[in-house]
């Protein structure tokens, strides 16, 4: 039976027989959603690389405690893989987010494209990037990620062509590449970076900018995917190319 994984700020220095508190939002949907009970094994982590696991020892109204029975930390997930996603119309934001989650990527950056049918501004921005991040946090939490990924602030072009410049290799998706997948050559450390366009494309300029960054423009096959699940399948095949999925 796979077990419940909650997560908690940090489980720096915890050792078996210790006891971890679990508190606030995250214990309430345990204890009073999904009636959680003594005697319960569960799975804490700090989506830093150290999970727990143990028996639930009390619950409370905001709050149960776990004693400790075995303490496992995993390494990082090498090569990192981060997804520039421009932002999508809808809830479709959330689904990309969710399923970039659960395929193991480090880190997503939300992307203000030019063609971008949604628009983050003020209030709604903030809203916007703190469904993002729940829905990661959750997301991370369902597939048993011991390691969460990071949802970056909104970026803006420029940012994101210093984002490649930086990266081990960086791929732009565009349904006009000349280039294949299997032609991108993954070095054997660097990190990957993978561009998503807006479900309007990408303009000349941004196209240029990317490429004058270092970005190789490639594109998937014959089918034009939507923006929310490009990233899934582009993400699929570069990671059966390295040894996370060997």
């Amino acid at each position: 039976m796979t077990l419940p994984v909650h997560l908690v700020p940090t489980l720096a220095g915890v050792a078996a027989g210790d006891r971890v508190g679990v508190e606030g939002d995250e214990a309430h949907h345990a204890v009073a959603v999904r009636r959680l009970r003594v005697g319960e094994r569960v799975v804490l982590t700090d989506g830093r690389g150290t999970a727990v696991t143990g028996a639930v020892a009390e619950t409370g109204k905001r709050l149960f405690t776990v004693a400790v029975e075995l303490v496992e930390y995993a390494d990082p997930p090498t090569p990192a893989v981060a997804v520039v996603q421009a932002l999508p119309k809808g809830e479709r934001g959330e689904l990309a987010v969710e399923v970039l989650t659960e395929i193991g990527v480090t880190r997503i950056v939300p992307w203000a494209a030019s063609r971008s049918v949604a628009v983050w501004k003020g209030e709604r921005a903030e809203k916007s990037l703190a469904k993002w991040r729940a829905t990661a946090r959750e997301a991370a939490k369902q597939a048993r990620r011991s390691w969460f990924p990071e949802v970056a602030p909104l970026a803006t072009t420029a940012e994101v062509a210093a984002l490649i410049a930086e990266a081990g290799v960086a791929v732009v998706l565009h349904e006009e590449g000349d280039a294949r997948l299997a032609d991108v050559v993954l070095p054997p450390e660097g990190d990957l970076l993978l561009v998503v366009g807006p479900e309007g494309g990408l303009s000349e300029d941004e196209l240029a900018t990317f490429e004058a960054a270092g970005a190789v423009t490639i594109r998937l096959g014959a089918e034009v995917l939507r923006t929310s699940t490009a990233g899934l399948a582009a993400v699929s095949a570069l990671l059966s190319r390295t040894a996370r999925w060997a």
